[in-house]
């Protein structure tokens, strides 16, 4: 059965930590990323997720990064837990970031 407490690192060197995760499948975090080209340095932010707990231990989740710290930008995350033939669990995401722009002429590009 998979379980998102812990530590968590992705194919680009980011890494995430997540608190426990209670009852309802609520959770909290922080996420260190690796990549980001936000002019000021980079620094671990909060994540805040929930996640669907299910009896074959395979939980989908979600959850929202905010920069705010050196950036003025948000991302959410959606993905799966499987448990690897080899005992490990390996977590599936997709991600949108959201990037503030100046105008609503420029909104095409503040999705990635």
């Amino acid at each position: 059965q998979c379980d998102l407490t812990g530590w968590w690192e992705n194919d680009l060197g980011s890494r995430m930590q997540v608190s426990a995760v209670d009852s309802q499948g609520n959770f909290t975090g922080e996420y260190h990323t690796a990549v980001s080209s936000a002019q000021k340095p980079i620094q671990p932010s909060p994540l805040v997720g929930s996640q669907h707990l299910d009896e074959d231990g395979q939980c989908t989740f979600g959850f929202t990064v905010n920069w705010k710290k050196f950036s003025d930008s948000t991302a959410v995350f959606v993905g799966q837990c499987f448990a690897g033939d080899d005992g490990d669990e390996v977590l599936q995401t997709s991600w949108l970031l959201r990037e503030k722009v100046d105008s609503l002429p420029d909104d095409w590009k503040a999705t990635r």
